[in-house]
């Protein structure tokens, strides 16, 4: 594939949203370019130690979300090391890009605290703007009182195609 992405759609789950002393579990990838259709994508999991996933992974989010943290929990065993991860996400961006890569998903901020905090080479390639859907979301929401339902999986693939799909239906009303 030539290296025609311009976007890098990425989400994490985390055992919570303190880089300091959370981990990521689990990465999705997607390439596109801007009309936001797939070109490639990727997921994996990172192995964290099982005493820091049950000392993290609790209160009010989780015991809301419990299926999707036993569902990590279960597959954590199978995750390769936060800098094996790194690895396979920076092979996902040479094969997948040139130059200049766009960081972009829901609330992307927090995730790239994670990686820069966890994959700092990952991190010397993103660009410091990113396309975060969220703030389009705030607009739409406070300002034209208009609300994407989104489904709220709470896994990597999942949550990263529910949040083009919503920067695609907020695109629709600039038709």
């Amino acid at each position: 594939m030539s290296k025609k992405a311009n976007l890098l759609w990425i989400d994490l789950e985390m055992t919570g949203l303190e880089p300091e002393k959370d981990r990521i579990l689990e990465v999705a990838c997607i390439a596109t370019r801007w009309d936001l259709e797939s070109l490639a994508e990727m997921t994996g999991v990172v192995k964290v130690p099982l005493k820091l996933m049950e000392e993290r992974m609790v209160g009010g989010f989780w015991e809301k979300n419990s299926a999707a943290r036993e569902a990590l929990m279960k597959q954590n065993a199978e995750g390769v090391a936060a800098s094996e991860m790194e690895k396979l996400v920076l092979k996902f961006i040479e094969d997948n890009f040139g130059k200049e890569i766009i960081l972009a998903g829901n609330s992307i901020h927090q995730d790239r605290k994670f990686i820069d905090r966890e994959w700092p080479k990952v991190a010397e390639k993103l660009h410091y703007r990113m396309l975060d859907v969220s703030a389009w979301k705030v607009y739409f929401e406070g300002a034209l009182g208009k609300k994407f339902v989104k489904r709220e999986a709470h896994r990597a693939l999942d949550d990263i195609k529910g949040s083009m799909e919503e920067l695609k239906w907020y695109l629709t009303f600039m038709k």
